[in-house]
């Protein structure tokens, strides 16, 4: 375990050195296996052409809620003591930890409060209501979700299940990569999505244990790098709302769970332009025949950048999540 610097955000609760390791992990893996899918690892001849690479899709888009999101909900509220359960959860996020949380939830028998942004997706939003959880809306660019978020819980007396910082939502997310590494063997490289950390810290968890000469990328969108200066400057890096059509990676900071994993893993952080993950977007459904939303297609458009590069190479891409509305979708495809 290592100590987090007493300087960075709080650890909602935790001991500021208990990060996650790859035997919680495991243990979470189990802990999921009977809720979770464990998603297909697709390949396309077309695309290792075009790359001039061996590359290997982790879909995450065809997961339960239709995000990767699922295994950390899953895993942080199957970890809560019976009184725990009884009271409550709330959460905060701005589509997908919302539904992964207000399924898993719904399947353990547990309440769940999610606040969530006035201009989440509408599908995401209905998915949520579906699931059961009961919605709190904000203002994503005047109210402070994570306020919001700790105040629900003080007055409620509910746990908070945050979306990215924190241990059991980290470690579900790895399993993930597990599956992915335990399929396909070692990788040259990963490329991931990254909003909070939480995917990619996991992710890092797994590839250390599973193919740690693989080469870690994780990948936000150009107008939210937070990650990327955090990680420049030592130092948790906050920014405004990012203007971008990826929702998913709309975060304005790491966490201190994510930064401290991030800052040891010392991925390559690169960033694209919404105008590549349209592209992406388009060459999954055209190729693939793959449906996946903007944020989940930031791996991909980044692997298309360095394509040259990889040539030769085995390598990785996590398609994090599908949740797109059609309309949006159709829209973004013929823009």
């Amino acid at each position: 375990m290592r100590d987090l610097p007493t300087h960075e955000p709080p650890t909602h609760g935790l001991p500021a050195h208990d990060l996650p390791t790859y035997e919680d992990v495991l243990a979470a893996a189990e802990r999921i296996a009977p809720h979770a899918h464990r998603t297909p690892v697709l390949r396309s001849r077309l695309i290792d052409e075009q790359t001039g690479a061996r590359v290997l899709f982790k879909c995450e888009n065809f997961q339960r809620a239709g995000a990767f999101k699922f295994r950390g909900a899953c895993n942080a509220l199957a970890r809560l003591s019976p009184a725990q359960r009884r009271a409550g959860v709330v959460a905060y996020s701005s589509g997908n930890h919302a539904q992964a949380v207000a399924l898993a939830a719904g399947l353990l028998g547990v309440p769940a409060t999610i606040v969530m942004p006035h201009d989440a997706p509408a599908v995401k939003r209905a998915a949520t209501e579906a699931y059961g959880g009961r919605i709190v809306a904000y203002d994503r660019d005047t109210e402070d979700r994570e306020e919001i978020g700790r105040a629900l819980a003080a007055e409620r007396g509910l746990t908070l299940i945050p979306p990215y910082d924190h241990a059991d939502v980290i470690a579900g997310q790895g399993t993930a990569a597990k599956e992915l590494f335990e399929e396909a063997g070692e990788l040259d490289a990963l490329f991931v999505p990254l909003g909070g950390g939480g995917l990619l810290s996991g992710t890092a968890l797994s590839a250390a244990a599973l193919s740690p000469g693989c080469r870690l990328y994780g990948v936000e969108p150009e107008a939210g790098d937070d990650a990327r200066q955090s990680l420049r400057e030592g130092r948790i890096v906050r920014i405004g709302t990012p203007r971008t059509i990826a929702d998913g990676a709309q975060t304005r900071h790491l966490g201190a769970l994510t930064f401290a994993i991030l800052r040891s893993a010392a991925p390559e952080v690169l960033t694209v332009t919404d105008a590549g993950l349209v592209e992406a977007m388009a060459a999954l459904a055209g190729v693939m025949k793959i449906v996946a939303e903007p944020t989940g297609c930031l791996g991909f458009a980044a692997l298309r950048g360095a394509a040259g590069s990889l040539r030769g190479q085995r390598v990785g891409v996590i398609v994090s999540g599908g949740n797109v509305d059609l309309g949006r979708f159709a829209t973004l495809l013929g823009s």
